[in-house]
């Protein structure tokens, strides 16, 4: 029987150590970081999400405003949005909420956001300085799926891990951040011939491909560490993640559960994403906490 991977915990402890950066900042400067959210249409789930980052930002003493724009909001709107927050100076993180309307390009929004201020880690400067392993800001999501890594002490030099899942938004990042450790990395899809048979010879396996409990506990070598990056509604509408957890506790040294696994984690790293901005924006390393 394996682990579970409390990311509850461990991003309650990223954001202690974020709390004391951001008033540091704040004791510095003046004034606490700036974290700006773009909220279009009134997507229930999108809604929810918006919210808890408000909460979580008020928690760590950076002040977060949120924008609820319509849903008609034209593309050319948004984007002027966006640059009109990009202009303002007391405003370190500029994150605009997906998904939006479908009439909207988010490639475009994402490359409107000031690089310096884009805690999504989504602009292609930064996508591109991960590439080159060098420093930006990256993705939350994967971010925090290799602070998860850090806490439970896993070593990823030398491991074969695979990222199933191509996305901008997790799979290519993921992917990046694990070579820079030193890991073999094997990308994989939902169309990659003898997938499962991949799977099992992953030592670290990370699930991000948006199918409802599609990854089996055969799927999995014993011993390994699973993150699974999936939120999915099954037949009887039961939150779940792309990895059979049950399944998967049987066979793997650690699994992350669904919820309260990565998603904590995410937030968690959003907000050290906010503060790392206001630092560099300033000038400054982020504080003697060593973010």
């Amino acid at each position: 029987m394996g682990q579970i991977l409390d990311g509850k915990r461990i991003a309650e402890s990223l954001r202690a150590t974020v709390a004391r950066a951001a008033a540091d900042f704040t004791d510095r400067m003046g004034r606490p970081p700036g974290l700006e959210v773009v909220l279009v249409g009134e997507d229930p789930a999108s809604s929810v999400y918006v919210r808890n980052k408000a909460r979580a930002c008020e928690a760590a003493g950076i002040r977060g405003v949120v924008h609820t724009l319509p849903a008609s909001t034209s593309e050319q709107a948004l984007i002027a949005r966006v640059h009109a927050l990009n202009e303002q100076p007391n405003v370190d993180g500029i994150l605009v909420q997906l998904p939006v309307p479908a009439h909207i390009e988010a490639d475009r929004v994402f490359d409107a956001v000031d690089a310096a201020k884009d805690v999504d880690g989504f602009h292609p400067l930064n996508a591109g300085l991960l590439f080159e392993g060098r420093a930006g800001l990256v993705p939350c999501t994967p971010w925090g799926c290799m602070r998860l890594l850090d806490a439970a002490q896993i070593e990823v030099a030398g491991k074969h891990a695979v990222v199933v899942g191509r996305s901008n938004i997790v799979g290519k990042p993921a992917a990046m951040l694990l070579l820079q450790r030193s890991a073999t990395v094997t990308m994989a899809h939902s169309k990659t011939r003898n997938l499962p048979a991949l799977c099992r010879d992953a030592d670290i396996l990370i699930a991000a491909v948006g199918r409802p409990e599609m990854i089996r506990g055969d799927w999995i070598k014993p011993g390994a560490v699973v993150l699974d990056v999936g939120i999915n509604r099954n037949d009887e509408s039961k939150l779940v993640g792309d990895v059979a957890f049950a399944e998967a506790l049987e066979v793997a040294a650690f699994v992350t559960p669904v919820p309260g696994g990565v998603g904590p984690m995410t937030i968690a790293c959003l907000l050290e994403n906010t503060v790392r901005a206001a630092w560099m924006r300033a000038g400054l390393p982020p504080s003697e906490l060593k973010l």
